[in-house]
């Protein structure tokens, strides 16, 4: 028996087969890939295309590995360039005049722990290689979520301004050109940095005055100013983060009423004709700027507030579901933009076209056409994983 099934079922296979349809020959292998050296370095152009913006992503989920990404906004196949790293509470400067990113940071001779070194990183704009570091001596640098306010150009970009916290306030003055830090200007009380007049900075106070210093060719303090009463921190608590207009900051308060200030001469001075949104208008309980850069500015002067629907007291963080633009003079709204998810922050892109550049609460970074407010395309987490702010050079 067990002769016969094994005789049927060889006969069977044999069958199988020769009914079977014939096997191709297998195909040709392709040709080889071409050798990829390694390390291959790229440069970037030394002047970098208007499309091309800076990402801080703050890494909430690892602060000390903190990087900015170069992102170019055109490109949703390919858009990140390059990435600088930006450890633990970073604030990030750019000079396309000087050729370099500047990066303001700290770091621990455990990483979590030991001597603790700050420091201010100048990277080559075409390598993004660091190029020389400036040691920040004392321990002094403020750490905290990353304002621009707290990291600044004063002096034609010669000198740059970091904000110390100890809890004691106070202002380093470095000099780029000798590598060294020449001055330290105690500022009591105030906060955040605005480059005044030509060799010079202002600060918020905690009483509603704004102090102007102005620097001697030493660095130091060489006069300066308090202005009372020049914000309503009660009532219309401002952005600490402005938009810049040469020397023009446009700010914008919790409850979204839009006020410049002029910072050309020595001492800043509020300019007339605050205005409104009209934020009352819309779902309850009422529209309010809401994310962590919330304003910004197009070179026809034009400015563009991230709002919430849900505004309330608190609420200024939590980010926004649209862009209103408005015309500072005219004093009023002329567009809404209608984002694709909640952003914390927005930019624009510079030149005659601007590109809207929003960074959602996601991680993704949208890109909108600014005249129209179409959506153009989406550039995925090129802004890495907690996009905060949008630089462009």
């Amino acid at each position: 028996m067990r002769s016969f099934v094994l005789a049927f079922a060889a006969s069977v296979s044999i069958a199988a087969f020769m009914d079977a349809p014939a096997i191709a020959a297998p195909a040709a292998f392709p040709n080889p890939l071409p050798e990829e050296q390694i390390p291959a370095v790229e440069e970037l152009p030394a002047q970098w295309p208007s499309g091309w913006v800076l990402v801080h992503d703050f890494h909430f989920s690892s602060i000390l590995d903190g990087r900015v990404m170069l992102v170019d906004t055109t490109s949703a196949e390919k858009p990140v360039k390059g990435i600088v790293r930006a450890a633990q509470f970073a604030n990030t400067l750019v000079s396309p005049r000087r050729g370099e990113v500047l990066t303001s940071e700290t770091f621990y001779s455990r990483l979590t722990r030991g001597e603790r070194t700050d420091v201010v990183t100048l990277w080559d704009m075409a390598t993004l290689r660091p190029k020389e570091e400036i040691v920040l001596p004392g321990g002094k640098r403020q750490q905290s979520v990353t304002y621009p306010q707290l990291f600044q150009f004063t002096n034609a970009e010669k000198w740059a301004l970091v904000a110390n916290f100890t809890p004691a306030q106070s202002v380093s003055v470095l000099d780029l050109d000798a590598r060294k830090v020449i001055a330290e200007i105690d500022l009591p009380g105030c906060a955040q940095l605005y480059p005044t007049g030509a060799r010079g900075f202002s600060s918020f106070c905690a009483d509603g005055s704004l102090i102007s210093v102005k620097l001697g060719p030493d660095g130091q303090a060489l006069s300066s100013k308090v202005v009372e009463n020049i914000h309503d921190i009660d009532n219309q608590p401002l952005f600490g983060t402005p938009a810049w207009q040469g020397q023009t900051a446009w700010f914008v308060s919790y409850h979204g009423r839009i006020q410049g200030f002029d910072f050309s001469g020595d001492v800043g001075k509020v300019l007339p004709g605050a205005f409104d949104l009209g934020t009352a208008e819309g779902a309850a309980p009422e529209w309010r700027p809401g994310g962590w850069q919330v304003i910004a500015i197009d070179t026809a002067g034009k400015l563009y507030v991230l709002m919430s629907p849900n505004g309330r007291e608190g609420s200024h963080k939590d980010g926004g579901t649209e862009v209103w633009v408005a015309d500072p003079i005219k004093k009023a709204r002329v567009a809404r933009i209608a984002l694709r998810g909640i952003a914390s922050a927005i930019g624009l892109t510079k030149g005659a076209n601007p590109q809207l550049i929003v960074a959602r609460a996601d991680g993704v970074i949208d890109v909108h056409d600014a005249a129209s407010g179409a959506f153009v395309r989406s550039l995925g987490t090129a802004g890495g994983a907690n996009p905060i702010l949008i630089t462009a050079p």
